[in-house]
């Protein structure tokens, strides 16, 4: 299935639609953010662009008033962690962007208006959007551009094939939000524990009325592009990980992936057509490989890695779930 034309998909990226999608620092990191492929950012370097989001954007000006300027900070890192993530991508895969399509749109930067108060977006994405300003506007664009072009080399390539549990809440408040998550991450952990106990725990669960579990599942990427932006097609086989599919919903899933495929085009005849923004954030997803390539040490300032939202999380209670190795399983390349 075409996806859409590669040229007119970039110059949309390039042109305005820019939807982007560790370890602690050691005692002689103090004035270092983050060190990343054994490139290094220095905490100065991250305050200078917290400075210039305020000093620039309205909307840096309302974050300083709501005290929510380490989000900008944490965003930089993240930003920085994928840019190093995004050039190893690009050359290992051979995608590039035409110069011309990158001076065309700079000429019309979709990221020099400022940013006013009160986006419309959604705050994780605006925060992320803020931060593209803040950086160099090259960089950004390329870096987005980058990631569509690996997002639509693999997307109808990408599938999955896994077995899963859930644990869920008829609570719609979400008040036992934090029971959930540790209900889920301690499922994982059991998952994890050999190379049968996934399937001895999920053959329970599906005799347990009202529980959702199964083996066996095959899913291509294509099919559901939201869920392939999702830690679950990040993972090598023989990987578990917890994490919630939606953030609305009082549902977590636990999943053992048992083979991940991206070699050919996977037919599918419920295949999806994926928005711009999906094809921005499975690109972001793609980069999970990477980070066994890299060094990653991050200040503790900014938070740690959070592979399962390809983010930093504040601390480690506040990640949004677990990846764990299959103990005594061998482990594969996907």
């Amino acid at each position: 299935m075409r996806i859409m034309g590669r040229r007119r998909a970039l110059v949309g990226v390039l042109a305005g639609s820019l939807l982007l999608a560790g370890c602690n620092a050691g005692p002689g990191q103090v004035g270092t953010a983050v060190i990343v492929g054994g490139k290094t950012v220095s905490v100065d370097r991250v305050q200078e662009l917290i400075d210039k989001a305020v000093r620039e954007h309205p909307y840096g000006q309302q974050l300083a008033k709501e005290h929510k300027l380490d989000l900008v900070g944490r965003e930089i890192v993240r930003q920085e962690i994928l840019h190093d993530l995004t050039v190893r991508a690009g050359q290992r895969e051979g995608i590039g962007v035409d110069e011309s399509l990158v001076t065309n749109a700079l000429q019309n930067d979709p990221l020099a208006k400022p940013m006013e108060a009160n986006p419309q977006d959604d705050p994780e994405l605006s925060v992320q959007q803020l931060v593209a300003r803040v950086r160099d506007h090259r960089e950004s664009l390329v870096d987005a551009a980058i990631q569509t072009q690996l997002a639509m080399k693999y997307l109808d390539k990408l599938s999955v094939s896994f077995d899963f549990s859930s644990v869920s809440s008829t609570d719609a408040t979400g008040a036992d939000a934090d029971q959930l998550r540790e209900q889920a991450i301690e499922k994982a952990r059991r998952f994890a524990a050999s190379p049968t106990a996934a399937a001895e725990l999920i053959a329970q669960d599906e005799q347990t009325p009202g529980m959702q579990a199964g083996t066996g599942q095959k899913l291509p990427a294509m099919q559901s592009p939201a869920t392939a932006a999702t830690v679950l097609f990040g993972l090598e086989p023989n990987t578990v990980a917890a994490f919630k599919p939606t953030p609305q919903q009082p549902l977590w899933v636990v999943v053992v992936v048992r083979e991940r495929t991206a070699d050919k085009p996977v037919a599918s005849d419920q295949a999806a057509q994926p928005s711009a923004q999906q094809l921005a954030k499975v690109g972001v997803r793609l980069l999970q490989s990477y980070l066994d390539q890299v060094d990653l040490k991050v200040n503790p300032r900014y938070g740690v890695w959070d592979v399962v939202g390809m983010d930093l999380a504040p601390n480690e209670a506040s990640k949004k779930g677990i990846v764990l190795p299959v103990h005594g399983a061998a482990q594969q390349n996907p």
